[in-house]
């Protein structure tokens, strides 16, 4: 296990029978995961958090998938944020079914048996349908309703599974095209390097440049009695924002020679270029 704890994005408390089970959803390079406070469930159990921590430590799967995960929890004065050790939520069942009922008090045997059942299912149904409880008597009242009501009751489910979907694609759209401008913009950087002549100007464009800016370096010197060859350059870099003249785009050729006459006519109200 990681030493620094994730960060939730979104924490979320789950009714299950008489018990208040905290799941959480956190980033991991860019893929979104729920975890589960395990020490919880083992005091709801009535095994020893330390026991199962080992066995945990001991399971060549569990072992790798134990994380330790920010959790959040209010107190009549406060709020704060514990370090808790979690397992994602596909392992859940691995980690109960690995639970002995032959350590349990015989009237928790039950409860675990119940867990292995439905934890699972609940705490998937709070963060894909937003079901907070492991009430049956829905259930039991679908079963008993009309085929219409029954019907209606489908279809708004799949309109709401279909809405969280296009909500999700459109977010991962939204990091493919950040991820592409990136890209884009390293691109650029690489050619830069290569000395992609083709998309940046020419040799004469950039001896144009090269006296123009000689000129007014000339021209600061006169007045400040200093070489101005350094700073014009650096006039030239930080406005055009690149670290090389001959780096500079041939579509900005242009702009750049514009910016450099308006510079000298500042310096000496003249236009030599």
């Amino acid at each position: 296990m990681t030493d620094e704890a994730l960060v939730p994005v979104e924490q979320k408390q789950v009714v299950f029978y008489d018990d208040e089970i905290t799941a959480v959803l956190v980033q991991i390079e860019g893929d979104e995961k729920v975890y589960v406070p395990v020490r919880p469930i083992c005091d709801f159990l009535g095994v020893s958090w330390s026991g199962q921590l080992r066995r945990i430590n001991r399971d060549a799967v569990l072992s790798e998938e134990i994380r330790s995960v920010n959790v959040t929890f209010t107190e009549p004065n406060r709020t704060r944020q514990i370090a808790m050790h979690c397992l994602p939520l596909d392992y859940i069942s691995g980690f109960l079914f690995g639970v002995n009922p032959e350590r349990t008090k015989p009237e928790i045997k039950d409860k675990l048996i119940r867990y292995r059942r439905e934890c699972f299912k609940v705490l998937a149904e709070a963060f894909v349908e937003g079901r907070l409880t492991a009430d049956q008597s829905f259930d039991d009242l679908l079963r008993q309703a009309s085929s219409d009501v029954v019907e209606a009751y489908q279809i708004a489910q799949a309109i709401m599974k279909l809405a969280r979907n296009q909500i999700v694609l459109e977010a991962r759209l939204d990091d493919h095209g950040r991820t592409l401008a990136e890209h884009t913009r390293r691109l650029e950087t690489i050619e830069a390097d290569m000395h992609q002549e083709d998309r940046y100007i020419s040799e004469n464009q950039a001896t144009q440049i090269s006296q123009a800016v000689k000129t007014i370096a000339i021209a600061m010197g006169q007045r400040t009695g200093r070489n101005e060859f350094g700073a014009t350059w650096g006039e030239f870099y930080r406005k055009f924002g690149i670290a090389k003249y001959r780096y500079l785009p041939v579509s900005r050729f242009d702009e750049a020679m514009a910016w450099l006459n308006e510079f000298y006519q500042s310096l000496t109200g003249e236009t030599p270029f």
